[in-house]
């Protein structure tokens, strides 16, 4: 009775074992190698699968997801002979699980030395500067050799970046000098360059500023002159429509020989103010019309006389204060003859 318990608990567990033996669940994104009597036999996809207890064997799990990997730094040298540290990243993907399992023993440590490797012959060809300046063209590089050199180990390398170029200390300080010294060069040129847009913008404003002043003096003196011409002529049309107005004056008024007698008396005070005139003509024909002026003159102190405004010769008063004196000339007897000229004033020789 206890020996059949036991055997029936040993086949119970040998049961039990068997049965975890053969179901396996592979998670999502994995894959499981199995190997039948020490060889591969087939790959587990993702879920429940069942393998033979005993004589099937899970080797080991491969994870199908992208990976990134990030590299210490190497030293690599430029062709310039200048030591320069590189920071690498990977980012891969396994795509043949049974040929990453199988075909290297270590596909991380093959994908960093095949890195190393590549981007030693990479940028062994390139100067300093270019290496500095070439990122896109290094990764590329990198990506393409890679790439073609891991897809026997069932990987494909999506993308390679350069995380970080380091060159020594020493060249750094250099290259800091030389930027340094190139921004002073080209700060020093775009402010050369200023100036002289300034000067130039400066000369041609007062260029201009000149032109226009002297175009604006131009129109000015021709505005002015235009000016003084219709002012100049608006006087003369003046003078000519009160000449004219005069004249037609004159004409309608039909004055006699007397009134122009009177008229030109009056006019030679103004004849005879200048200092320059030591002598001036009368012409003859004066005389006529003087002589009736001096008739005019005496039938006018007769008609006084008469009326009693104005006083006899001889005669003085309280009212005849505007009186000839007693022994002066008669108005009438002064008025100049037909000789030509004024008594008093000597006659042209």
């Amino acid at each position: 009775m206890g020996s059949s318990l036991v055997a029936a608990l040993v086949v119970v567990a040998i049961a039990a074992l068997a049965l975890v033996r053969t179901v396996r669940i592979v998670p999502q994104a994995t894959a499981g190698i199995v190997e039948r009597l020490g060889r591969y036999h087939r790959t587990l996809l993702p879920g429940l699968n069942l393998v033979v207890p005993f004589i099937d064997r899970i080797k080991e799990t491969i994870d199908l997801r992208e990976q990134v990997v990030s590299f210490p730094p190497q030293p690599v040298i430029t062709s310039d002979n200048l030591v320069v540290s590189i920071d690498t990243v990977i980012y891969f993907q396994v795509v043949d699980p049974r040929a990453a399992t199988y075909e290297i023993a270590n596909f991380l440590v093959g994908v960093e030395q095949l890195t190393v490797t590549t981007l030693r012959n990479v940028v062994g060809g390139m100067d300093l500067e270019r290496t500095l300046t070439s990122r896109e063209e290094i990764n590329s590089e990198l990506r393409g050799v890679l790439d073609d050199a891991t897809g026997k180990w069932g990987i494909r390398v999506n993308r390679v970046e350069l995380k970080a170029i380091d060159p020594p200390a020493s060249i750094q300080d250099s290259m800091e000098k030389q930027m340094r010294a190139d921004r002073d060069k080209r700060a020093a040129v775009l402010t050369a360059e200023g100036q002289k847009q300034a000067a130039i913008l400066t000369a041609e404003g007062q260029k201009q500023a000149a032109v226009l002043a002297a175009r604006g003096e131009a129109e000015a003196a021709v505005l002015r002159a235009q000016a003084d011409a219709e002012a100049r002529a608006m006087r003369a049309k003046g003078e000519a429509d009160a000449i004219a107005m005069v004249f037609r004056a004159i004409h309608e008024g039909k004055p006699d020989q007397r009134l122009l007698a009177y008229q030109y008396l009056q006019t030679l005070p103004q004849i005879a103010k200048g200092d320059a005139n030591k002598l001036w003509i009368v012409p003859s024909e004066m005389g006529r019309a003087l002589e009736g002026l001096g008739g005019l003159f005496a039938n006018a102190v007769a008609a006084g006389r008469e009326a009693g405004a104005v006083p006899e010769p001889g005669r003085t008063g309280a009212g005849d204060g505007g009186a000839r004196a007693p022994g002066a000339p008669d108005p009438a007897g002064d008025a100049p003859g037909t000789d030509g000229a004024v008594r008093g004033t000597p006659a042209p020789g």
